[in-house]
């Protein structure tokens, strides 16, 4: 009996190492969309690392969305300068609502915040997408709706968006890849920031003076402190978030 259990056990234990040895990059590839865009892709991104002597395949990775801009950021961390490196700057080829924060299901804004990529969708309506972790803590405590904050906000392909930031299909190639590589090499989570504008430039300025809003621009002010630590530093601040919904910077 005792030698039965043992060799369960080891029967058990080598199908566990034979499921670890596929990794996230090896499952992923599995799927035609995927296999599509590591093949038309990653020369590109390969050579884009190259060129800022950033080491591949990418260990960690760090998107930013500026929504006024309509831009889209891809940094990777540099071990080498002990900071994160911009990469490629993408357009965001659509938007949907106007400036300030998703606060409830429908009102068609783009969520402003803190998230994490929480899903990786091979098989998306968009070609391939991204989800991310909204609502977050903060946007549970501030909605306007606490039973229907909004859900399924996506980085993705295609040109057409209702909340989400759309890339194109031939972008969201990149972006999906450089994303599953870094998984792949053992990043559990990415960070995906998105601010309503770049806050040191005359945008900011601008709608500091004209907005009327103070709840969404002490919001704002918010937001500018995880800003500004990440262009002081380009590094990630620890993030947490208070009772009232706001974010602390660690």
């Amino acid at each position: 009996m005792l030698s039965y259990i043992l060799l369960m056990f080891s029967f058990l234990s080598n199908q566990s190492a034979v499921m670890d040895s596929v990794t996230f990059k090896e499952a992923q590839l599995k799927y035609e969309r995927v296999n599509i865009a590591f093949s038309e892709k990653e020369p590109v991104v390969k050579n884009m690392f190259n060129e800022k002597n950033v080491e591949y395949p990418p260990k960690s990775i760090f998107f930013r969305a500026f929504k006024t801009e309509k831009i889209f950021e891809v940094w990777s961390y540099s071990a080498l300068l002990n900071k994160y490196v911009l990469m490629h700057t993408y357009p965001i080829c659509e938007s949907s609502g106007v400036i300030g924060p998703k606060r409830q299901e429908g009102d068609g804004q783009v969520p402003e915040g803190f998230y994490k990529i929480s899903i990786f969708n091979p098989e998306s309506n968009y070609f391939l997408s991204l989800g991310i972790n909204y609502p977050n803590r903060s946007d549970s405590i501030l909605t306007t709706n606490s039973s229907a904050p909004g859900s399924d906000i996506y980085i993705h392909g295609n040109c057409m968006s209702i909340g989400c930031i759309p890339l194109t299909d031939d972008y969201i190639k990149e972006v999906y890849l450089m994303a599953m590589l870094a998984k792949s090499s053992g990043q559990e989570q990415i960070d995906v920031h998105i601010f309503p504008f770049k806050f040191n430039n005359h945008l900011y300025d601008e709608w500091l003076v004209n907005y009327k809003n103070t709840k969404i621009k002490n919001f704002w002010f918010n937001l500018k402190d995880g800003y500004n630590y990440f262009e002081i530093n380009k590094l990630l601040p620890q993030i947490s978030i208070s009772a009232e919904g706001k974010y602390l910077f660690h």
